[in-house]
């Protein structure tokens, strides 16, 4: 039997956790004295907000986003006061549902075509990689492999940045500066990532593996916050260099939709590029290159 994302249960709870933090006052509603049943809003203010008959909006927070009109999502969107990625969530769960118009997802791909992988390698000052939306590493350059070398030190192929956050703790709480940011950052691109996917068996079957062996993956996942992929920061201590601090871009690669190219980059002056110039001469070693390519 084929393992899916119940979408009626994904949108109802997702939709109930999204009222639950706005407080009438911040939605310009009277809060009025007295105790409150519920925390935060009532469905007949959302409905109120949005526009929308308070039994539409029943339906719709049972989990029937099936045939909503992209204007009622918008709508909902800003009663809710939904960000970019909340409000992508929403879009792409509705689209699942079977929204007229909408068109199905493939499952992402689990293996990269030669030619990206010269891409990579023709990338040799900055550590790169390209990975799908279930954290899969799925190839890497020079510097990314040497980058990401305690994430590596797991057999097991293909390496995944999830696993290794949540089943190795105090490996990846030595690696990244901010371990609870990090982790945060990825059950919510999972949880992302199912809602685009929500037939992908090997996103769900991972999800089912992360349950089971961290608590804290439970907590997080159970928040239903989303995150979009795009551009940031990345502070980690490697554990030959040191601190390094880098930016990053993560850009989709539409010839191949599922896979993200993640270039990470130091401004050419100051410790962090000093530090990726020392992180190059370590890498350039070829006892480390035989490892790393093991």
């Amino acid at each position: 039997m084929a393992v899916t994302l119940d979408l009626r249960t994904e949108i109802r709870e997702f939709l109930r956790s999204r009222r639950a933090r706005i407080a009438p006052e911040n939605a310009g509603l009277p809060a009025y004295g007295g105790r409150r049943r519920v925390e935060g809003l009532r469905r007949e203010e959302v409905a109120l907000l949005a526009g929308v008959s308070v039994e539409y909006y029943v339906r719709i927070e049972r989990g029937s986003l099936a045939g909503t009109s992209e204007g009622v999502l918008d709508a909902l969107a800003t009663a809710l006061q939904l960000n970019e990625a909340e409000h992508d969530h929403l879009l792409h769960l509705a689209r699942q549902s079977g929204t007229p118009g909408s068109r199905p997802h493939c499952t992402p791909p689990a293996t990269v075509r030669p030619a990206l992988q010269e891409v990579l390698d023709a990338i040799t000052a900055a550590p790169a990689l390209i990975r799908n939306g279930r954290h899969d590493v799925l190839a890497m350059n020079h510097l990314g492999r040497a980058l990401y070398s305690p994430v590596l030190a797991d057999p097991r192929r293909p390496a995944n940045t999830a696993r290794f956050v949540y089943k190795h703790p105090i490996e990846a709480e030595r690696f990244f500066v901010d371990y609870d940011q990090a982790t945060r950052n990825t059950a919510a691109m999972l949880r992302m990532e199912a809602g685009h996917h929500p037939h992908d068996e090997e996103l769900i079957a991972l999800v089912g593996e992360l349950s089971t062996c961290s608590e804290l993956f439970r907590r997080q996942w159970a928040t239903r916050d989303v995150r979009l992929k795009g551009h940031g920061s990345k502070h980690v201590n490697h554990p030959v260099v040191g601190r390094l601090d880098l930016n990053f871009e993560s850009m989709d690669l539409p010839t191949d939709p599922g896979l993200q190219l993640n270039v990470y980059t130091a401004p050419a002056e100051g410790p962090a590029a000093d530090s990726l110039a020392r992180l190059a001469s370590w890498a350039s070693d070829e006892t480390l290159e035989a490892e790393l390519r093991a």
